[in-house]
C-alpha cells in the first residue's frame, strides 16, 4: 500500500501537525509521498530530508518550540511605511523565514529528498496552483509560505509565486494524482470554540484565510473521497491561540498528539464519511 501525507497551511497552527506526526509514527504509519502547502511545506520538507521516524519528529518539535513571530517576521518600520504607501510588496521581508530554512533543510533541491516531496504555491497573476517537485528548495518553500501582504512574492521561472494556501491549502488532488492508496490529511484547522474575534490587521487576515481554507477542505474531502482512502486527522477544538502566536507550540503539539492518538485508535482513523467529523458548527 502506497501512502501519502498531505500537510496543510496554517501559520503558527502548523505546530499541530507535529503532534499528529508523532501519533502516526507511533502507529507505524510511514509515508511514501509528502505533499505540503505553506507551513505544511516546511514540516513536510523537514521530514522528507531526514526520513520519518520518532527521532525526526522529536527534532521537529524542538525546532518549533523557540519560534516566535518577531523572529520569523522581523518588523522594519521603514518597510512597513513603504508597504502602506505602495512602495514595498510586503510588510516584512523573508530573511527571518529564509534563515530558518537555511538552518534546518538538509537538501538544496526539492528532488533530492529521502522521501519524495512536492510543495504547492500560487501564481500571483492567475491564482492557479503551482506544484513544485524540483528546483531550489529554499525558494520553493518560501514561495509556498509567502503569505500575501505579509511576505514578498518569490520569483520562480519568470512567475511570481505566493502562499500555496490561496490556490490549494490542502492539496489532496496532488496525492490522488500520485496514485497512492491511502492519504493521511493533516489540517491545521482554525480558531474554534470560545474565542474572541481578532483585533489587528494581520490576525484578521490570517483568521479569515483559515476559515475559508477549512471550508474548502471539507468540499475537497467530499470530492476526492472516492479516489483514495482518506484518513483526515481532526485538529483539536476548542483552539484559542492567536493567529500569529508561536509561543504556544508545546501546548498545540500536546493537544494534537492526544486528539490524533484517540482518533487513530479506532479503525486506524478510517471513517465512512471523513469530512463529517471536521464539519464547522452552525451558529
Amino acid at each position: 500500500m502506497r501512502i501519502a501525507f498531505v500537510l496543510s497551511g496554517g501559520a503558527n497552527l502548523g505546530a499541530l501537525q507535529v503532534g499528529m506526526l508523532r501519533a502516526l509514527v507511533e502507529r507505524g504509519v510511514r509515508p511514501d509521498v509528502l505533499i505540503g502547502a505553506s507551513v505544511g511545506a516546511f514540516n513536510a520538507a523537514y521530514i522528507a530530508g531526514r526520513g520519518f521516524d520518532a527521532r525526526t519528529v522529536a527534532d521537529l518539535a524542538d525546532v518549533w518550540r523557540p519560534l516566535r513571530a518577531w523572529k520569523l517576521f522581523p518588523p522594519n518600520p521603514i518597510r512597513i511605511i513603504g508597504a502602506l504607501s505602495g512602495r514595498e510588496d510586503a510588510i516584512v521581508g523573508d530573511h527571518g523565514l529564509r534563515s530558518l530554512l537555511q538552518r534546518h533543510l538538509t537538501f538544496t533541491d526539492i528532488a533530492a529528498t529521502r522521501i519524495p516531496l512536492s510543495v504547492v504555491a500560487t501564481d500571483l497573476l492567475t491564482g492557479g496552483d503551482v506544484r513544485i517537485d524540483s528546483g531550489p528548495a529554499i525558494d520553493a518553500i518560501l514561495a509556498s509560505a509567502a503569505i500575501p501582504g505579509l511576505l514578498p512574492p518569490v520569483e520562480w521561472n519568470g512567475r511570481k509565486l505566493i502562499d500555496g494556501g490561496i490556490a490549494d491549502n490542502t492539496p489532496i488532488s496532488d496525492a490522488v494524482d500520485a496514485g497512492v492508496d491511502r492519504i493521511y490529511v493533516l489540517p491545521c484547522g482554525y480558531q474554534c470554540g470560545d474565542v474572541e474575534p481578532p483585533t489587528n490587521v494581520a490576525s484578521t487576515l490570517l483568521h479569515t484565510m483559515t476559515l475559508l481554507i477549512h471550508k474548502r477542505l471539507i468540499r475537497d474531502i467530499r470530492e476526492y473521497d472516492a479516489g483514495a482512502e482518506l484518513v483526515v486527522i481532526p485538529p483539536p477544538c476548542p483552539l484559542t491561540v492567536g493567529a500569529l502566536d508561536f509561543s504556544l507550540a508545546d501546548e498545540l503539539m500536546a493537544k494534537a498528539y492526544e486528539s490524533a492518538s484517540a482518533f487513530l485508535a479506532t479503525d486506524g482513523g478510517l471513517r465512512d464519511h471523513p469530512a463529517d467529523h471536521i464539519e464547522m458548527p452552525v451558529s
